[in-house]
């Protein structure tokens, strides 16, 4: 699984023909402790780029655990 960032601060995620046949025939995905590690990692580094590259009005957008408020 790749993370493509683009400048406007949205993401891809790419994955790979293997990925895509083991997520149809399991239907999950199952990371074990390490890769989620590297996983998490990956994200965060993606939020964090994220949030330089936001506009301003979407920087300031809140969510709630149940809706997003965009005010």
């Amino acid at each position: 699984m790749i993370f493509k960032q683009y400048d406007n601060g949205s993401c891809d995620i790419k994955f790979s023909w293997k990925e895509r046949l083991m997520i149809l025939k399991k239907g999950k995905i199952h990371l074990s402790d390490e890769n989620l590690k590297h996983f998490g990692n990956n994200l965060v580094k993606v939020v964090m780029d994220w949030q330089l590259k936001f506009n301003e009005k979407t920087q300031n957008i809140k969510t709630y655990s149940n809706k997003i408020d965009s005010e």
